[in-house]
């Protein structure tokens, strides 16, 4: 079972998760489960399309967002962010260690206005290290 990281009222991280763990999300009242990893990435990877089954067999929206080893772009910042605008509910971002969700986490905030240092801040509570974006949260926040 995946540990779920709290980065915000409405936001949770986690390294990858199991079909099981979509039960202990639903509990915990995850609306949307984001999947960050890119499919093949690892042996130790459940497929999305288990994930996704699991997740709407159980109510919950489910959407993916790959974010590989060639970083961040600015239509996957903003898909993010539509979708934390638009969601009903705790959103559970998952990838291979949780690392990547929270920086798109942190980027897609900082894009609609919050202030980057709260973030880092709440990502570091989380056990999560923004610094390799935080020069783009600044300026995506500064754009606001």
């Amino acid at each position: 079972m995946s540990q779920f990281r709290r980065l915000s009222d409405k936001m949770l991280a986690s390294p990858q998760i199991t079909v099981a763990d979509v039960a202990a999300a639903k509990e915990q009242g995850v609306k949307l489960i984001v999947n960050n990893r890119p499919e093949g990435e690892g042996d130790d990877q459940t497929p999305g399309a288990e994930i996704k089954a699991a997740a709407l067999t159980a109510g919950i929206d489910y959407l993916e967002i790959p974010i590989t080893h060639a970083g961040f772009s600015h239509p996957q910042v903003a898909q993010l962010a539509e979708a934390l605008e638009r969601a009903d509910g705790t959103v559970l971002g998952y990838c291979r260690s949780g690392t990547r969700s929270t920086l798109l986490w942190a980027l897609a905030r900082a894009s609609l206005g919050d202030d980057p240092g709260t973030l880092a801040a709440a990502a570091a509570e989380a056990g999560y290290d923004v610094s390799p974006v935080r020069p783009a949260m600044d300026a995506l926040a500064a754009r606001r």
